[in-house]
C-alpha cells in the first residue's frame, strides 16, 4: 500500500510541468477612449453606450450594456481581417424593440498575428495595422478618430481615442 502510494506521488511529480496552468493567454481587447470634441484633452463619457458587433447583432458583453462611460475594451474578430460595430449613445429601445438612439457605424481593419504563449495556453491573437472607417451619416456623433497605437498586444493602455 505505502510503496502504491510512493509510485502515485512519483507518477503525478514527473507528469506535471510548469507551463500546464496558462496564466498569459488572453487575446488583448481593442481599448476605446472618450473625448471631448471642443477639448481633445479631456475626456467625456458616452450616455448609455451599446455597442452591438455587426453580423452577430449582439451587444458586446465586455462591458455594461447601455452604461455612461469614457472608456470601453472590446473584442476584435481573431479569423477576419476587420471588424465592424455600431455603437450607439443615448441607447435605448422603443415600445416595439427599435433602438431609439443614435447610431454610428465603425469598422476596424487589422493584421492578425498568432503568437504561441505556451503549451497550455497555446496561441493568441495580436493585431497590428490599425486602421478605422467611421461610416458618414446624417447625423454623426462621433466627431473624429484618432489611432493611438496601431499595434494590440495589450490592453493597459488606449488604443484608440474617440471624439465626440
Amino acid at each position: 500500500m505505502f510503496i502504491g502510494f510512493i509510485l502515485f506521488i512519483l507518477i503525478i511529480s514527473v507528469s506535471c510541468e510548469k507551463d500546464d496552468i496558462c496564466v498569459d493567454g488572453d487575446t488583448p481587447l481593442l481599448v476605446l477612449r472618450f473625448y471631448d470634441a471642443a477639448d481633445t484633452s479631456l475626456l467625456k463619457s458616452v450616455t448609455d453606450l451599446r455597442i452591438t458587433g455587426i453580423g452577430n447583432g449582439d451587444p458586446v458583453n465586455t462591458f455594461t450594456d447601455r452604461s455612461t462611460t469614457d472608456s470601453v475594451a472590446i473584442p476584435l474578430r481573431v479569423n477576419f481581417e476587420n471588424t465592424q460595430f455600431q455603437l450607439i449613445i443615448n441607447s435605448d429601445d422603443s415600445t416595439d424593440g427599435t433602438e431609439t438612439g443614435n447610431i454610428d457605424t465603425l469598422q476596424f481593419n487589422y493584421i492578425n498575428q498568432e503568437v504561441f504563449i505556451s503549451r497550455a495556453c497555446g496561441f493568441i491573437a495580436n493585431f497590428d495595422g490599425l486602421e478605422e472607417n467611421l461610416t458618414a451619416d446624417d447625423d454623426n456623433w462621433i466627431d473624429s478618430i484618432e489611432i493611438v497605437d496601431t499595434l494590440i498586444s495589450s490592453q493597459l493602455n488606449a488604443h484608440v481615442k474617440i471624439f465626440h
